[in-house]
């Protein structure tokens, strides 16, 4: 059978009988990969190495008949070790994989693998506050799936005021005018920019970026529920 080659990511890994494991790894271009590590769990295997995670592998693989191949080698290319030195970047980390895995299908674009590489690049750097990666991934889900909220005109299809104050109707994906409503130019701004698809390093020059990432997240949390799976 033929050898492919791949950079993976991994989104599970399942103990398997006596010492293998089953491993599901995201891949620019093969979608997922569901694939059998033989002997992984074994002191001296020489695959256990590079499939870590938080981490961008080099993979050999055969594809099997079943939906299951084999890996015949790992190298690491990258591993984010920073990420672990944080519980709680730690934890968002396993958040955001099981967050990708479900909201993906088998044969996800390569954006997706793009998408999560750089919430760990963005985990791993301490002055990133991690609100802020919770947010951005969402917002990239959100584009890359499609449902960008209208963030130019109102529900009405009237173009946005800086000196009005709206709510968000998440029927209509679109802010309407309020008196009382939280959503000022600059939460807006600050949505833009994010929607746009900058990474979230370009999100930290904002003032205040952090604690808007905290006010937006209930927001965009919710477009996410009600939109994609998660």
């Amino acid at each position: 059978m033929r050898q492919l080659v791949t950079e993976g990511i991994i989104l599970r890994r399942t103990d398997y009988g006596e010492a293998d494991r089953i491993i599901t790894l995201l891949t620019p271009n093969h979608g997922k990969l569901r694939l059998i590590a033989k002997g992984v769990r074994r002191v001296k295997s020489k695959l256990a190495g590079g499939i870590e995670l938080f981490s961008v592998s080099n993979i050999t693989f055969i594809q099997g008949r079943s939906d299951i191949g084999t890996l015949i080698s790992a190298r690491l290319v990258r591993h984010y070790g920073d990420i672990v030195k944080d519980i709680r970047r730690t934890m968002l980390g396993y958040d955001l994989i099981k967050i990708l895995d479900k909201a993906t299908e088998d044969e996800p674009e390569a954006e997706y693998f793009h998408l999560l590489q750089q919430a760990f690049e963005a985990l791993d750097d301490p002055a990133i506050d991690q609100s802020l990666v919770r947010l951005w991934f969402m917002m990239q889900l959100l584009r890359l799936a499609g449902h960008t909220p209208n963030l130019q005109t109102d529900a009405a299809g009237n173009r946005l005021d800086a000196g009005t104050t709206y709510h968000f109707s998440f029927d209509d994906m679109a802010f309407a005018p309020a008196p009382q409503g939280q959503m000022t130019a600059n939460r807006i701004k600050f949505l833009r920019l994010g929607f746009a698809g900058h990474q979230p390093k370009a999100l930290t020059q904002v003032q205040g970026s952090g604690a808007l990432a905290e006010e937006l997240l209930p927001m965009v949390q919710t477009m996410l529920q009600t939109h994609i799976r998660t």
